[in-house]
């Protein structure tokens, strides 16, 4: 699942959606709860992204023993937490683009590709995905699509993300009890991935299964990346309800 966009359109991303986040909390306040991520106010959700802004910053710096819970309650204790989410977004993206090609870093997601271009693909949807957060607390519920105003070829390649990269983790608990094979469909991209659930960790790769799916997931790119990360509720689903086995099971958190 290397990453499907050039490294420069990450660059981009990274800080659109940092201002995307900004403008948002402004809207919803500091003190609204974000229906997306239950527990958290847009306070705690600034401070989270601030926190991994700094703390990638330090990783491809070389830094290896990073007190991510300082960095996380410096954020709470700021008197403007979306501008300090700015500056560190900054602080990335100059370390970013100072990087060599062939970067030397480790990236924790499997058949990633070149380590820098997987680090600015996870920062820039790491950033989007928390500006739709903001957004959902400004709406006080989850947005659709078109609200979130997320670029399809953006969304494609962080649904590839997701499904090839994040799902297919050994440790991941999306698992069913008998075999169920998902096509996902972008209708507006017309790219394609076929998922296979079973009791084992999931498979899933590029492209459209050999035979008939148990099930069929389908919309545009950015309502299936919202609806993957579960921040949207656009997918459109045809056979098996393996929906709420996603809904259910599949989250990725900080660790």
């Amino acid at each position: 699942m290397p990453a499907s966009l050039p490294f420069e359109s990450y660059l981009d991303a990274l800080p659109m959606a940092t201002a995307r986040l900004h403008d948002e909390s402004v809207k919803a306040g500091l003190d609204a709860s974000v229906p997306t991520c239950p527990g958290w106010k847009v306070r705690a959700l600034l401070a989270h992204q601030g926190m991994v802004h700094r703390w990638a910053t330090g990783y491809l710096r070389g830094e290896r023993h990073l007190d991510t819970e300082a960095m996380k309650a410096d954020g709470l204790q700021q008197s403007d937490p979306g501008a300090w989410v700015v500056a560190g977004s900054k602080a990335l993206e100059t370390v970013l683009r100072a990087s060599a090609d062939d970067l030397n870093v480790r990236f924790f997601l499997p058949d990633a590709g070149r380590p820098r271009d997987a680090w600015a693909r996870r920062q820039a949807h790491e950033t989007a995905i928390h500006a739709v957060d903001a957004l959902a607390a400004g709406l006080g519920g989850y947005p659709e699509a078109h609200a979130a105003d997320i670029d399809a070829q953006f969304a494609s390649d962080g649904i590839d993300e997701l499904l090839c990269g994040f799902l297919t983790r050994p440790g991941e608990q999306m698992r069913t009890e008998a075999p169920v094979t998902v096509l996902v469909h972008a209708s507006d991209t017309d790219r394609a991935w076929t998922v296979r659930l079973s009791d084992q960790p999931a498979v899933a790769t590029p492209g459209r299964p050999d035979s008939e799916p148990d099930t069929t997931w389908t919309g545009t790119a950015a309502q299936l990346y919202l609806g993957l990360w579960n921040r949207g509720l656009e997918i459109r689903q045809d056979g098996f309800d393996a929906l709420q086995v996603w809904r259910r099971n599949m989250t990725v958190g900080w660790s």
